[in-house]
């Protein structure tokens, strides 16, 4: 089979569809209905139940697709090895990325990366750390930067510590959350994020919060915080838009130490080699030292 066999192939199962499938390669649909046919003509089985709704796998096409994806892996990292043989840097660079770094913190070291090496391809998929981790054990990434403490094996590199603050229009430190009736606007997700906010608050009050909010996206926590419905406990990469008036706190455990966020970067040993991976970690760790 082609790689553009392959590559069409795997287009239809994403897209479900005829119409944004054509749109996504680039060709009309009866030219892509026809070349389907063939494909399935050669293949010797209905790969996929045509409706009005869409395109549904049959148990013979998701077996093909299976093949299909495989076949295209194999050959990215071959082409990523001979890549790795060249002197120039190209290939491509597969990072997964906590959805909150990837929003904050990661577009200006992928620009700077893209500005000095403009022959490497870039993909990026962002989400929970669990996510992360998975897409790391299944060769779907090379890199992968999680929030937390990393339940990896393999290597680890610290990027940055992310303070904690408490942020609301009108309290200006921690006594005050004794007195308020205002809500606490919680962000709760996979991570331990949710777990540490909480184990903070009953060791400085013993006594859950009078009012609470949960919500399950930092943004929309954050915003609620600005428009005063609440008060928040957001770290600090979130924080830098925030209006001047607004009262941020910073937030400390028993011993002193600044509450916070740990970003670490973890990848498979064999990924370090990839030229395309040790320039964007150089990259990385040097802004981090400056």
């Amino acid at each position: 089979m082609h790689r553009s066999e392959a590559e069409l192939l795997v287009v239809l199962a994403q897209e479900k569809t005829m119409r944004k499938a054509s749109e996504r390669l680039f060709v009309s649909q009866p030219a892509l209905s026809q070349r389907l046919q063939s494909i399935e003509k050669d293949w010797g089985a209905s790969l996929f139940l045509r409706s009005q709704r869409g395109l549904t796998l049959t148990p013979a096409g998701e077996y093909v697709i299976d093949f299909c994806k495989n076949m295209l892996k194999q050959q990215e990292m071959v082409k990523e090895t001979l890549a790795s043989l060249d002197t120039e840097i190209h290939g491509t660079l597969k990072i997964a990325c906590a959805t909150i770094v990837g929003q904050h913190w990661l577009p200006e070291r992928l620009k700077t990366f893209v500005t000095l090496y403009p022959q490497v391809k870039l993909s990026l998929f962002t989400g929970w750390s669990s996510d992360i981790v998975r897409s790391l054990y299944e060769d779907d990434a090379h890199i992968g930067i999680i929030r937390g403490r990393p339940d990896w094996k393999g290597e680890r590199i610290h990027l940055f510590h992310d303070p904690l603050f408490l942020v609301d229009q009108t309290i200006t430190c921690v006594e005050e959350l004794k007195e308020t009736d205002k809500p606490f606007i919680q962000f709760k997700s996979d991570s331990n994020y949710y777990q540490q906010i909480q184990e903070w608050w009953h060791r400085t009050f013993q006594n859950a919060p009078r009012k609470t909010i949960v919500v399950d996206q930092i943004e929309t926590c954050k915003q609620m915080a600005l428009h005063g419905i609440g008060y928040a406990i957001l770290p600090e990469i979130t924080l830098h838009d925030v209006k001047e008036d607004l009262q941020v706190v910073p937030l400390f455990n028993d011993d002193g130490e600044s509450l916070g966020r740990d970003t670490w970067c973890i990848a498979h040993k064999t990924s370090l080699e990839l030229k395309q991976v040790d320039a964007f970690l150089k990259l990385v760790t040097d802004q981090k030292t400056r």
